[in-house]
């Protein structure tokens, strides 16, 4: 019999306190063996870890009041934490990033800054945290074990990721310095996994909550998971699971998935 397949998922929840149950109805019905999640918006000591283990998840997270979090779940394992910041900045007390060794494979946990509004501060620290994220990540390619990089990068990589450009084009996800940081980023070498199954088609992961854009699928895909070479030629399938954005007060993220040979 063939080994079920290793799947990969990262979910902004938009607040784990409120949206526990969606997570644990997700958890159960689709199984990931790895999961990302980030805007978790609860202090560390609030974060649900009992329920979790109850649903045969172990834990790392980065807890941050009101805004941010981060963790990383592993299902019937431990994750073995790496590094629970970002480096290049000390004084960066944003929890935005968090990196563990998971079922084999390093897993790095990622929640790109916003940026809005922009031009201004917010935008100068979000491109200024992209560009960390690119010296940090060529070491994690260049490391010669499988590597992912998993999260809300809060980037609209092109005008076929978004379901109408034209009325977001002063927005921080698409501007041109945003977009120029990301394919750097791919350019290191990276597979973008969801574009490289799905090339041609219009696929989302995020929907706001303003003029009916879930009930009209006026979505924007900026959850993202990108594997390393060492990665990459174990990719399967790779989705997402709208299905959770059809939920009651529902996160205006869906999560995002790959399916890994073992």
């Amino acid at each position: 019999m063939a080994r079920r397949a290793l799947r990969l998922a990262t979910f902004n929840v938009n607040g784990i306190g409120s949206r526990l149950p969606h997570l644990l109805q997700w958890l159960a019905r689709e199984r990931p063996d790895i999961v990302c999640l980030q805007e978790l918006k609860a202090v560390h000591t609030a974060f649900p870890r009992a329920a979790l283990e109850d649903a045969g998840y172990g834990a790392l997270w980065q807890g941050q009041s009101s805004w941010n979090g981060v963790a990383i779940l592993a299902r019937d394992s431990e994750p073995v934490e790496a590094r629970n910041a970002l480096p290049g900045e000390r004084s960066d007390t944003q929890a935005r990033y968090l990196e563990a060794a998971v079922h084999g494979i390093i897993v790095a946990c990622i929640y790109l800054p916003n940026g809005n509004p922009q031009p201004g501060p917010k935008f100068d620290y979000k491109l200024a945290w992209f560009e960390r994220l690119i010296r940090h990540a060529r070491s994690l390619h260049d490391c010669g074990h499988p590597v992912a990089l998993a999260g809300d990068f809060n980037v609209v990589p092109t005008d076929e990721d978004i379901y109408d450009p034209k009325h977001w084009r002063r927005d921080a996800l698409l501007q041109p310095e945003s977009r120029a940081a990301w394919f750097r980023l791919l350019d290191q070498g990276w597979v973008d996994a969801l574009r490289a199954k799905h090339p041609k088609q219009r696929i989302y992961t995020f929907w706001d909550y303003f003029r009916d854009h879930w009930k009209r699928n006026a979505g924007l895909r900026i959850d993202h998971i990108l594997l390393n070479p060492e990665l990459a030629p174990r990719l399967r399938k790779a989705g997402v699971d709208s299905w959770v954005r059809d939920l009651p007060k529902a996160s205006d993220h869906a999560p995002t998935w790959v399916a890994l040979a073992r």
